[in-house]
């Protein structure tokens, strides 16, 4: 059974920093593109950060520069590494492989100003 179980979201002032985790199961995870997806109430998901297996990366506009994300393939897990949080980084932050079709639960992240 596939699963992505994302972790590290909290509570955050503007300015500070958080590490996010997506623990992976259930698929060749070395072989996958891996994503950071992020929703804030009432909006579309939207496309964080993205890295393929030999480690190309690319982010959204609103995000470069802040966030760095990497992956440990023996650990099968993908992170997210957010400096310098900004209150529009509050939402709910998810992990995706294109071969999975289902989200996991997510993890909050909320940025106080």
């Amino acid at each position: 059974q596939v699963q992505l179980v994302e972790s590290g979201g909290g509570l955050v002032q503007s300015g500070g920093s958080l590490r996010l985790s997506c623990a992976a199961s259930g698929f060749t995870f070395s072989r996958n593109d891996m994503s950071w997806y992020r929703q804030a109430p009432g909006k579309e998901r939207e496309l964080v950060a993205i890295i393929t297996p030999v480690g190309g990366r690319n982010y959204a506009d609103s995000v470069k520069g802040r966030f760095t994300i990497s992956r440990d393939n023996a650990k099968n897990t993908v992170y997210l590494q957010m400096n310098s949080l900004k209150p529009e980084d509050t939402a709910v932050y998810y992990c995706k492989a294109p071969v999975i079709s289902k989200w996991g639960q997510g993890t909050q992240v909320t940025v106080s100003s």
